[in-house]
């Protein structure tokens, strides 16, 4: 591999690292200095994420805004301020009234061009600053009202309090934002438990690399 040269590397990222955690590690790995992401990752999810080294940084707008698929689940009954599991339950709801068949008709409602507030806590810029860095400070972080598309949302398993999901959407659109709108639907509340980024565009996480095969395939390399 030619890293000065440019190369696109997919990569299964770890969980609770940041997708800027994993981009400082490949630059050290490559000895590149320009070495980007296309398309971020929260800590707590997991899966694909594209990195972009040397010439071919150029192209990270392109992978970025391809459309995207995940998996995961949402836990029904409890919100956070983050709306995963990243912050602590700060409100809890009744469920008793939803039933496999609501959640299924719930499902129909954010199939298409759908109108979403980005989490409070997420990268967000307002004002110059990201909006996770004022929300920690515990102020209001005063994010916009954006237009997104899910393309397909389908429900995969149901273990109440907890919901499996597949979403197929466009460049944007946050999943904890649909979790926590979710909820809201339902006449209850909802955050994201789990997430995993399975596909952008063509990019597939079956043909991602975990850190340590990339460590071990590098070490050949220079061997």
């Amino acid at each position: 591999m030619d890293f000065e040269k440019g190369e696109v590397l997919l990569f299964n990222k770890p969980l609770r690292w940041t997708s800027f955690d994993l981009v400082k590690k490949v630059r050290g790995l490559v000895k590149v200095k320009k070495v980007g992401h296309a398309g971020t990752l929260d800590p707590l999810a997991t899966g694909l994420l594209i990195i972009c080294t040397g010439k071919m940084t150029k192209q990270i707008d392109l992978y970025q805004g391809q459309e995207k698929e995940y998996t995961g689940t949402f836990r029904l009954g409890i919100t956070t301020a983050s709306y995963d599991l990243e912050q602590p339950v700060d409100f809890t709801f009744p469920v008793d009234h939803i039933t496999e068949d609501s959640i299924y008709t719930t499902v129909k409602q954010f199939l298409g061009k759908i109108s979403q507030y980005p989490p409070p806590h997420s990268a967000v810029k307002i004002g110059g600053k990201r909006a996770y860095e004022i929300a920690r400070k515990g102020e209001q972080a005063n994010v916009k009202l954006r237009e997104v598309e899910v393309k397909e949302f389908e429900i995969t398993n149901i273990t109440f309090p907890v919901v499996a999901f597949r979403i197929v959407c466009s460049k944007g659109t946050y999943i904890r934002s649909i979790a926590h709108d979710f909820g809201k639907a339902l006449n209850s509340g909802a955050c994201l438990e789990s997430l995993v980024r399975t596909r952008i565009g063509e990019f597939r996480l079956e043909d991602a690399f975990d850190l340590d095969d990339f460590i071990k395939s590098i070490d050949s390399q220079v061997a």
